[in-house]
């Protein structure tokens, strides 16, 4: 770690840090109150990878849909209008909308051909964004002057990486440029975040075996075609199911770095309760709690 104790944590002028952890639990909540309060320079790995890696593909596919409508196609044929994205750290649903949902088209869903592809376009951009931390810690203090940095991962950093080997390239990477934190929830966490999904499922990025398993199994289940599944209620079945396969991966990619409870990060609401969550976080590993 980059930092192994609390007083080389506290007497650091250059701070940088990696939060990770289930969506929801307060990863952006953080990083909103650092940015916001200090010297610190905010890089959204969602943000980034909606701008730089996969911003043709979610303008190509709105352009696509478009293209059906003659009004629009002949405007677009013209040049005379231009279709494009509104991606803000507050505003991801363009990346969420063109990942999609696999199943029916007639319920909004997506061939699931076409959904294997544009989930490994995600891992794809997800893996680059995340090889980019050094180049943007760099770019924060040469451009603009923040001496401290904040990466702000997405909840499928677990997939694309192997915790148990210590030359793993992503963690390997991520870990010589930040203090990894998870951010660790409760059962009563999970419960909330599956009610929470329920009411309004969203399209998730899964790692390719983890997606084949569940789709098989969804189609035994319940008997139905590929052409005819749901699409939300297959994420919807399969979401607790991504919970239960992403926490013991999670557990694994602790030992880069320290964990926080969800229900500390709750009660942060400065950048100093923040600095000694960590002081207290890396006093703890030291001592081998």
């Amino acid at each position: 770690m980059i930092y192994e104790n609390a007083d080389e944590w506290r007497a650091a002028s250059h701070k940088r840090i990696l939060l990770y952890g289930m969506s929801g639990l307060g990863k952006t909540h953080l990083s909103q109150i650092l940015r916001d309060e200090g010297d610190w320079f905010h890089y959204s790995i969602d943000y980034r990878i909606g701008t730089r890696y996969m911003g043709e593909y979610i303008a190509d596919n709105a352009k696509a849909e478009a293209m059906k409508v003659p009004f629009l196609r002949e405007l677009l044929m013209t040049d005379s209008i231009y279709i494009g994205t509104n991606i803000t750290f507050q505003n991801l649903k363009p990346v969420a909308a063109y990942l999609g949902k696999p199943g029916d088209p007639d319920k909004g869903g997506v061939e699931i051909e076409e959904y294997r592809r544009r989930q490994d376009q995600f891992e794809q951009a997800e893996y680059k964004a995340l090889m980019d931390t050094a180049y943007f810690i760099e770019r924060a203090e040469r451009l603009y002057g923040y001496p401290n940095f904040i990466c702000d991962t997405g909840g499928s950093i677990c997939e694309w990486v192997d915790p148990d080997d210590p030359e793993d390239p992503l963690l390997t990477e991520l870990s010589q440029q930040c203090l990894m934190i998870w951010i660790e929830g409760s059962d009563a966490h999970t419960e909330e975040l599956v009610r929470r999904f329920d009411r309004a499922p969203k399209p998730m990025a899964y790692q390719p075996d983890f997606l084949a398993r569940m789709w098989a199994a969804y189609l035994k289940e319940f008997e139905v075609a590929e052409d005819k599944v749901d699409p939300d209620s297959f994420i919807r079945w399969t979401y607790a199911k991504a919970l239960a396969h992403r926490q013991p991966r999670y557990a694994a990619m602790a030992q880069w770095g320290v964990t926080v409870s969800a229900d500390d990060v709750r009660g942060i609401h400065s950048e100093a309760q923040f600095e000694e969550l960590i002081a207290d976080a890396l006093e703890k590993k030291a001592s081998g709690g």
